[in-house]
């Protein structure tokens, strides 16, 4: 199914729809600001293992997921007052922060040293269903096989077919990857160099 939601004020009974769809353990494709990402609600295992089959992806990769906002990390992740003032700079915005992960995320989502990636995308359709839902979603780019990008969500929906359940058409979007910031230790160290300035962090 695909669904057209409004990117600046996402209709109400739109994100209804689709939350209605991921509580059910449905599996979702939507935009963010950087690329489209595929997604489920983080609690649901069953749908974060057809997460894995559909992407093809190594068990011992964990997904990065989306937040709505600061506090919202926080039940998530270890914040220190240094993580938490440098967030603050920059979300909502292009960016992935490592974080030690709290006993929230569910051990599918953390690596072997106990951290998760999340985001806080600067889009609104992602923060309207993450609110909505009360849990964060898990957040792959929307891939094919050999690592292409789909920048336009009806082709995403033509591709997977009824693999997944919804698939937003928010417009499109050029599709460029978040910087990747780890911040452990209140040591930031960057993985990934993509969308967003990383110069601060840059001795």
């Amino acid at each position: 199914m695909l669904i057209i939601i409004n990117p600046i004020n996402p209709q109400d009974r739109l994100i209804q729809q689709v939350v209605a769809c991921l509580k059910k353990g449905g599996i979702i494709a939507y935009p963010t600001d950087t690329y489209y990402g595929i997604g489920c609600d983080i609690l649901n295992k069953r749908a974060i293992e057809k997460i894995y089959s559909l992407k093809q992806r190594d068990r011992d990769k964990p997904f990065s997921f989306i937040c709505s906002d600061l506090k919202n990390i926080s039940q998530y992740a270890k914040v220190t007052n240094y993580a938490y003032k440098t967030m603050k700079r920059l979300l909502p915005g292009p960016y992935t922060f490592i974080l030690e992960g709290s006993r929230m995320v569910p051990k599918i989502m953390l690596t072997k040293r106990k951290t998760a990636g999340i985001r806080v995308p600067d889009n609104q359709i992602c923060i309207s269903l993450v609110t909505a839902l009360g849990n964060s979603i898990i957040s792959t780019s929307a891939t094919k096989p050999d690592g292409a990008l789909f920048h336009d969500p009806s082709l995403i929906h033509d591709y997977f077919g009824n693999r997944i359940d919804i698939v937003i058409d928010g417009g499109p979007i050029e599709g460029k990857p978040s910087s990747v910031i780890k911040l452990i230790d209140d040591k930031p160290e960057i993985i990934r160099r993509g969308q967003g300035d990383v110069s601060i962090f840059e001795s």
